[in-house]
Order: C-alpha cells, then sequence, then structure tokens
C-alpha cells in the first residue's frame, strides 16, 4: 500500500425527565436479554472463535495498541460470564502473508474481563503499514492492518483520517464504515462518541421503526449490559471491516453511558430504580475499556494526546466524567464561572498542550460542539423537531446546554487562551449533534465577524442516529433546505449545516490546509446503501476561518 504520510524520513421507573425523542419504557437491571441475538449464528458450532473482528488503536511512531475478544466456548457470550481462561497468541508482521513476523506473543483471555485481550505493540518502525493476526486454540483471527504514526520529529507532507460519531444499532446499518473501510487511504478514523447507544428496543428515535433490534432488548444498567452491547456492535460486518483496515482513535460522548452524562448522572437515569450513578458509570466504562482499543493516559477517562510528527497533533477530550450538571435553559448558569464541562485538570491540560505544541496544526477530537448556536430566531415549525433532537424545552429556547454553550466560562477562557499566545491552526473536530458543519470559531459570536475567530470547527454527522428530517418524517433534504440558511443568518460564523443526512467525513491535511470532505449515504436503512461527496471546507493555515472548496481531495 502506498505511503500517505510521505514522510521525508521514511517512517425501570424512568426519570420524569426524558428527551422527547424517547418513548418511556421500563427498564430492568436484570440480565435477561436473548444473548444469542448479539451473536451470529456460527457461535454454536465454533469454539474457540473470534466473533467480533480484531482492532488496532492509538497509534504512536513506534507501536500500536492490538484488540479482539475470543469466544472459547459456544456459551461464552458476551457479559455471560461463562468460559474458561484462554491462551490468545498474536503475530505482527510486515506483510500480509504473515511471513515477516517482526513481534509476537501471547496473553490470556479470561472471563473477569468479559475474553477481551490487548497487546500494546511496542519497538515498531514509524509511518509503517503493519499486519496481525490474533489465534487461540488452532482457531485464528482475521488478519487486519494497522499503521504507525510517524517519528515525532518527521516532515509529514500530508495526513488523512476519517471522521466517524453517533451510531444507532437500531435506526440502520452501519455502511459508513462499509466505505471508509473500502478506500484503503486512511493513516487512522476518529470516532467522536456515541459509539454504542444505551437506550432499550424502540426507546430512541429510529423515525417510529427500527431496523434491526438492540440486545439486550431492556436499557443497559449493568456490566453484563454493557458487554452485551459492546458485543452486539462488535459483530457488523461494516464495523468489523473498518477496524480491519486501520487504527481507531475513540474517545466517548454520553450515549456510552448514558443520556446528556454529567459528573454526578444523567438525564437517562434514575437513582435508586436504575440503581446507583456511581456503579453504573462504573460498569459502562469498564465495558468501553474492555471492548475498545483505546489506551487512557489516565485511568478512567479519555483524555490523551497523539503526535502525527511535525505535521500535526490531536487532543483528546473527555467531556462527560468532569463536567457539572447541565444548566437549565434561560437562566444565567450557563456564564457560571463555577460550572465547567471539561474539569479544572483536562483544561488546564489542554491549554498546556495547545501552547507548548510546534507542529504545523492542532487537532482537538471534541464530542460537543464548541461554535456558538443561537436558535432563538427559528419558527415554531423549525424549533420544535430541532428542540425535540437535542433535548430541549420546546419553546422560545436560545441555545443548547449540553454543548459549550451551556458552559461558557470554560470556552470563554479556551478561545482567550489561544487568542492572547497567538496560537493558530487549532481546528475542532466534533460529532455529537447528528448535523453537518462547518464553522469559525468566534471569539464574540454577538460581534463576530469584527471580533475575528479563534480556530475552526468540522463536524461531522451522525452515521444513523436519527436528525431532523428522521424526526418530522419527511424527505430527505426537505428541512435542511428551510432550516439551513435561516441558522447561517442567526450565526454568521456557521458557512454551512446539513440537518437532514448521513454519513461520515474525510480529513486531509497537509502544511497548507486542512480540509474536511463530508460525505453522505443513499439510504441508511439499506445495508448496501452507497455513498456520495456532498460538500469540501477547509481552513488555510494562519487564517483561522473556513472557506468552501469545490472539490474533494
Amino acid at each position: 500500500m502506498t505511503s500517505r504520510y510521505r514522510s521525508s524520513e521514511q517512517l425501570n421507573s424512568l426519570a420524569p425527565r426524558r428527551r422527547t425523542v424517547v418513548k418511556a419504557a421500563a427498564a430492568t437491571a436484570v440480565l435477561a436479554g436473548p444473548l444469542a441475538a448479539a451473536l451470529p449464528a456460527k457461535a454454536a458450532d465454533a469454539a474457540p472463535a473470534f466473533l467480533h473482528g480484531v482492532a488496532s488503536g492509538d497509534p504512536l511512531p513506534d507501536g500500536v495498541l492490538l484488540w479482539t475478544r475470543v469466544t472459547p466456548t459456544p456459551d461464552a457470550t458476551p457479559g455471560s460470564g461463562l468460559g474458561p481462561d484462554t491462551e490468545v497468541s498474536w503475530v505482527v508482521a510486515r506483510d500480509k502473508a504473515l511471513m515477516n513476523i517482526v513481534a509476537k506473543g501471547s496473553t490470556t483471555a479470561r472471563a473477569a474481563s468479559d475474553h477481551t485481550v490487548k497487546a500494546d505493540i511496542r519497538g515498531l518502525e514509524p509511518a509503517t503499514d503493519y499486519w496481525f493476526r490474533f489465534s487461540a486454540g488452532g482457531t485464528d483471527s482475521p488478519v487486519a492492518r494497522t499503521r504507525t504514526a510517524p517519528a515525532a520529529n518527521a516532515s509529514v507532507t500530508g495526513l488523512r483520517f476519517g471522521v466517524v460519531s453517533c451510531a444507532n444499532w437500531e435506526a440502520g446499518y452501519f455502511a459508513s464504515y462499509r466505505h471508509l473501510a473500502a478506500r484503503g487511504d486512511l493513516d487512522a478514523w476518529l470516532h467522536l462518541g456515541d459509539y454504542i447507544y444505551e437506550y432499550g428496543a424502540g426507546q430512541y428515535g429510529t423515525r417510529g421503526k427500527s431496523v434491526r433490534q438492540t440486545a439486550p432488548t431492556h436499557e443497559i444498567l449493568t456490566l453484563a449490559d454493557y458487554r452485551i452491547r459492546h458485543g452486539q456492535y462488535k459483530t457488523d460486518a461494516d464495523l468489523q471491516a473498518l477496524h480491519a483496515k486501520a487504527p481507531v482513535i475513540a474517545i466517548w460522548d454520553d450515549h456510552e453511558i448514558a443520556n446528556d452524562t454529567w459528573s454526578g448522572g444523567a438525564e437517562n437515569h434514575t437513582e435508586g430504580a436504575e440503581g446507583t450513578w456511581a456503579a453504573r458509570q462504573a460498569a459502562a466504562k469498564q465495558a468501553y475499556f474492555e471492548w475498545m482499543p483505546v489506551r487512557p493516559a489516565i485511568a478512567g477517562t479519555t483524555y490523551r494526546s497523539l503526535r502525527f510528527g511535525k505535521l500535526a497533533d490531536l487532543s483528546l477530550l473527555d467531556l462527560r466524567s468532569f463536567r457539572s450538571q447541565q444548566a437549565a435553559v434561560g437562566n444565567g448558569d450557563v456564564d457560571d464561572p463555577d460550572r465547567t464541562l471539561t474539569g479544572r485538570a483536562q483544561l488546564d491540560w489542554l491549554k498546556a498542550g495547545l501552547k507548548s505544541s510546534d507542529t504545523t496544526w492542532r487537532l482537538v477530537g471534541n464530542s460537543v460542539m464548541i461554535s456558538p448556536f443561537a436558535i432563538g430566531s427559528l419558527t415554531a415549525d423549525l424549533l420544535k423537531p430541532l428542540a425535540k433532537l437535542l433535548g430541549l424545552p420546546q419553546e422560545g429556547l436560545a441555545l443548547n446546554t449540553d454543548q459549550w454553550d451551556g458552559y461558557t466560562d470554560d470556552r470563554r477562557e479556551l478561545l482567550a487562551h489561544l487568542r492572547s499566545n497567538a496560537i493558530r491552526n487549532t481546528v475542532f473536530l466534533t460529532g455529537d449533534i447528528h448535523m453537518a458543519w462547518a464553522n469559525d470559531v468566534p471569539v464574540d459570536a454577538g460581534t463576530y465577524p469584527l471580533s475575528a475567530s479563534a480556530a475552526t470547527e468540522f463536524v461531522v454527522t451522525s452515521v444513523t442516529s436519527d436528525n431532523l428530517d428522521d424526526i418530522v418524517k419527511v424527505p430527505e433534504g426537505t428541512v435542511s433546505a428551510i432550516a439551513s440558511p435561516i441558522i447561517k443568518a442567526a450565526n454568521r460564523h456557521v458557512h454551512w449545516i446539513d440537518t437532514d443526512r448521513h454519513g461520515y467525513g474525510v480529513l486531509d491535511i497537509t502544511a497548507e490546509r486542512a480540509q474536511m470532505d463530508y460525505y453522505v449515504l443513499s439510504d441508511k436503512t439499506k445495508q448496501a446503501a452507497t455513498s456520495s461527496w456532498a460538500r469540501s471546507y477547509r481552513t488555510r493555515s494562519g487564517t483561522q476561518k473556513v472557506e468552501r472548496t469545490y472539490d474533494p481531495v
């Protein structure tokens, strides 16, 4: 495969306040879902087996994290706690045929970790493709490709990342993952949150119809529940294909735990009736780290940084573990300096990293939108479905308090830091909102463009999770044609918004510009959905502004 780095160094009672799109349903803490539904039929006649694919993540110049899950016996389904300890070996090679082996080893898959295993490989060459495979009891996993990052001081001329977020199993198929896997030109892919959803069957918006049923069928609450849900997602063929083609760099948002998660609870959690928040959060995080190839720098959080030569570094945020509870819409709490989205330690870490960075680009993996978003000027027919999507009251609101808009002191401090230290080329990469955006990030939205822009932001739409046309059940593009110009008029820093379509982004970076190509699916409910290019926006080095470009990379 041709190098993409081109380095010169060669390298249930439910809570009374629920998101209105969710249909209330009783949730139980009992593990009683159809475990077999989370596995292909072949689980019954193959043991041991690698039913959940293989994956890699968090590439470093000298290494990468490998992951798999082995099913040692047919009854050792995810979350069951059953199955013997099983030795799992791995090999890493320079060629797909695994003839030129450069690393190998073994570890033990145990029921205590849901028979998931990770191997943190080191001693590899930078900016290099590798292939790897796991084996257990005479059974081999599929062979997968991964890639290391360039050396820290490498002069890198290009990087290319897939960018995705918000994949609701019931709402459709993961064709976006299939199309990204088919490209064959990605250095890595970024998952910006909501890799799984916690809701029970039929509880979250799917145009009123579930395309495929989730497992377990109840809202997930226990460690076993979260393991089953992760296990089901990892049986998706398109997701397996993407994991087998490039390393993932992932952060969580709220639905890996519960809707609108904050440090002390969640909108989608009823203390007592659904157990304690502390236990549920611990279970969700444990399952996440078991099932995802993520290397946490600090235990229990996903904030960390990665570097890609002299071209770019990537700061990855955790905007759920440390945040204050979301403010009520319409009061002054959003400006309270005692409230935080990031937590003091994480914000200081981010500021220090941005200031000390010596790369051309500073990328920030950001799960909720940092650009301000005023929607009070929308007419009632547009405001109502938008409020439903965002989980907000449906009258006269002006912002979404789950985003950075609800924590303005943190945002002011961060943007002031960028301006006062002349930190350029900061690009926020964002998910969560189920719409595609291309934004400048203004220092003061009220006086923009006179106040200038401190950074730029590319927001990718959802893989499958409902957006506005899904909620109002109208043909794709109907809402966006009306809403987009109104939203842009009220938010002059917004260059583009697509409220209706599903898909993914491809971020291509050179020293001169960072460009996001937006791709959309023909129909998220069709497994064979096609993909097409929709728009492209870029920010040129030194400008801190977004501009349209008329061709994808």
